[in-house]
Order: C-alpha cells, then sequence, then structure tokens
C-alpha cells in the first residue's frame, strides 16, 4: 500500500517524485538552505543538479550543496530571484515539493587526485562547489596543495560564513576571501576574487581548477588560471542557462552545439571558451 510520499516506481523523467522539507534555515536575507528527502534517492555526484518544483508555480534547476558522503541527505541553497524560487524560499518544514533528478555532468573531482586543486567562487557560486570542497577535506591525502579563493559582495553577503571560517582555521588547505565592497570593520582584501590569484600557491602544470559564479566572473577567473599556466582543459567550469526539462529535449538551455542540462553543466575551458567568444550565445 503507497502513501502519499511513496508514489511507487519513478520511471519517466519528466514527472516529478514528491519530496518533503526536512529541515530549513536562512544563510543571508535572500538566500536559504533546505533538507529535503525524497523516495528512491540514491545519491549524487558533486556539481549535479535537481529540478524542483512547487506546485502551481512553477520548476526550476538548483544545484545540490551537500555532503556526498552523506547520500540521504539532499541539500539545496536558494536565493530569491524570481517567482520560483521565492516560493521554495518560503516554504516551511513539512512541506511537500516536487523533485526530479540528479542531472548533469558533474565536476570531475577524480581529475584533481595527486594534484593542486584551486577553486574560485564568486556569490552564491560557492553552493554548487561546496561538495568537492567536502570531497577534498574528507580525502585530503589524496590531493596537493588545495586552495579556496571565495568572492562575496560584502562581508554581510557571505556565504555559509561558520563554514568559510572553519575552513580557514584548517592548516592543510588555503582559504582567501575578499569583497566588493568593504565596510568599517572589514580588514580583510578588498577586489574581485580573481584578484586573488596572484597570490595563491599552486603549480599551474599540476593544477585542477573548479569555477563557479557569475558568467563573467569565471570568464576572468579562467583567463586568469590559463595565464598563470593552468591548462584550458584542466579548468572546469559550471554555466548557467535557462534548463527546463533537463534531459536536452526542449532545447531551451542550448549553447552553440552543446545542451547545458545535459552536456554540462561542467565544462572544462577548452571546450567552453569558443562558444563563449560567439556574440548572443
Amino acid at each position: 500500500m503507497s502513501t502519499m510520499l511513496d508514489p511507487g516506481p519513478h520511471v519517466d523523467p519528466m514527472v516529478p517524485v514528491l519530496a518533503t522539507v526536512t529541515r530549513r534555515w536562512q544563510d543571508l536575507p535572500d538566500v536559504v538552505t533546505f533538507e529535503i528527502e525524497a523516495p528512491g534517492w540514491s545519491g549524487f555526484a558533486p556539481g549535479q543538479f535537481n529540478m524542483l518544483s512547487v506546485f502551481g508555480v512553477g520548476e526550476i534547476p538548483i544545484s545540490i550543496s551537500g555532503p556526498v558522503s552523506d547520500p540521504g541527505r539532499i541539500v539545496h541553497t536558494i536565493r530569491d530571484v524570481g517567482p520560483v524560487s521565492k516560493a521554495l524560499a518560503n516554504l516551511p518544514e513539512g512541506a511537500v515539493i516536487g523533485l526530479r533528478g540528479p542531472y548533469g555532468v558533474p565536476w570531475p573531482v577524480e581529475r584533481a587526485l595527486g594534484r593542486d586543486v584551486v577553486v574560485v567562487a564568486g556569490g552564491l557560486g560557492l553552493a554548487p562547489v561546496r561538495p568537492i570542497l567536502y570531497e577534498l577535506i574528507e580525502n585530503r591525502l589524496d590531493y596537493g596543495k588545495v586552495t579556496l579563493l571565495y568572492g562575496a559582495r560584502s562581508p554581510r553577503d557571505m556565504l555559509f560564513a561558520t563554514e568559510l571560517a572553519e575552513w580557514r582555521s584548517r592548516l592543510d588547505i588555503g582559504v582567501e576571501v575578499t569583497v566588493d565592497r568593504a565596510t568599517e570593520a572589514w580588514h580583510g582584501h578588498v577586489g574581485v576574487v580573481t584578484s586573488l590569484l596572484a597570490g595563491a600557491d599552486f603549480d599551474p602544470a599540476a593544477t585542477t581548477a573548479f569555477v563557479c559564479g557569475p558568467e563573467i566572473m569565471m570568464r576572468f577567473g579562467a583567463n586568469g588560471l590559463t595565464d598563470a599556466g593552468v591548462a584550458p582543459g584542466d579548468i572546469f567550469l559550471s554555466m548557467e542557462r535557462n534548463m527546463q526539462c533537463a534531459i536536452g529535449l526542449c532545447g531551451h538551455c542550448q549553447l552553440g552545439p552543446v545542451f547545458v542540462c545535459k552536456d554540462g553543466p561542467v565544462f572544462d575551458w577548452a571546450r567552453l571558451k569558443p562558444l563563449m567568444a560567439v556574440k548572443e550565445l
């Protein structure tokens, strides 16, 4: 006998399963993180996303921001910027939503084994790379030098501030933080996140980089890394486009010859740079 949250076998990728919000907390005035439970969930890979729907409002893609090592937890971090994200951000614990996923090409963390790792994140872009950071820390001896460069608009806009402080206190990873606009109480770096690259400690010939944030920031970040000597094929970016079906059927997220939902959202810079050079693509 099935229950409300046990709809039986799920075979149609376009039909969501019912998921329950089990925990939620306010990260920032406009950013919420919540955990959900869904029947049949078997885990995800860092960088993948789910399609979350609020019935009667709509559906949007949201990156998974929790740890891979705890497969029972489905964690999403959402900024209130539109009708669907606003509805999601305002859901109480116990609310039921629709979930499809996980989808997408993940961050190739295995490519970083034995190498230095540079993670560059701007704003909410810290959420999609957060699973990578968990992985790097949990398996720290499998990697070389690990560096996180994070930029926020202001000190008040820093995401996951408690975790950032914990990571900065570690002796086995380097964490540098910058803000675009400082407050009187801020005594750290001021400037765009890519300005931190010059002081980062890594071997360009043996570095894998993961970059996530606003598109313009990712372009400058990828170019800065290549200028430092990192091979374009070792730089990975997570793209955002208007993903609606998540399985490469509707074409809304097409970027030249690729579909961001199916062929991405993670691409290496060698593949992505020529596409991003085309105007209006």
